[in-house]
């Protein structure tokens, strides 16, 4: 069996979890799916999640065992060292898409939701501290769910400079907004 050792990204073992929870109940599916979806599991087919072998995950997936337990399911947790060079391709391939989406996911909700919403409130002329301090929070979001992205980006995904970029820009454009909205409550003579 052949094993990659060298180069950049090197994933020398990897955490797989096998489960199985109740098919009565698309409840339990969806409570697993979105715990390991929370750690950055990439699912290599149904009911078949891998994670790259670090503690933190370690401990995440233990947590996640329990819960099928609670649900009334079974699961394997495995730690594999020996993967084959195509398999290796396949996982890293896999956890770059799923962070490249991500990272486009972030991207559109800039262009699309934050962008828009205050060239909306500029356009109603709406300039009140809570519509800025409503906004201030749509930031902080964008904030917290791009430290998520990049916490789970283990193989270096595409798309991270991109996304710090527009949220950057974000930033940039509420604050004027801020200002302006300063200006004309606080600011008037």
């Amino acid at each position: 069996m052949a094993t990659r050792r060298s180069g950049a990204n090197n994933q020398d073992s990897w955490l797989m979890l096998i489960y199985k929870v109740p098919s009565d109940s698309s409840r339990a599916r969806v409570a697993v799916w979105r715990d390991l979806k929370r750690l950055g599991g990439y699912y290599v087919q149904q009911a078949v999640c891998v994670l790259p072998d670090r503690g933190e995950l370690r401990a995440g997936l233990e947590k996640v065992r329990g819960r099928v337990t609670e649900l009334g399911g079974s699961s394997v947790f495995l730690t594999l060292t020996e993967v084959e060079d195509d398999v290796r391709d396949q996982f890293v391939e896999g956890f770059r898409d799923q962070s490249a989406k991500e990272y486009a996911e972030i991207v559109e909700e800039c262009d699309t939701k934050f962008v828009k919403e205050i060239e909306f409130e500029r356009f109603r002329e709406n300039y009140t501290f809570e519509e800025a301090e409503e906004i201030r929070q749509d930031l902080e979001k964008l904030r917290r769910w791009l430290a998520k992205v990049e916490g789970r980006d283990w193989m270096g995904a595409e798309g991270k400079e991109l996304a710090r970029s527009k949220v950057a820009d974000c930033e940039r454009m509420l604050e004027e907004f801020e200002a302006d909205v300063y200006d004309r409550t606080e600011g008037r003579p």
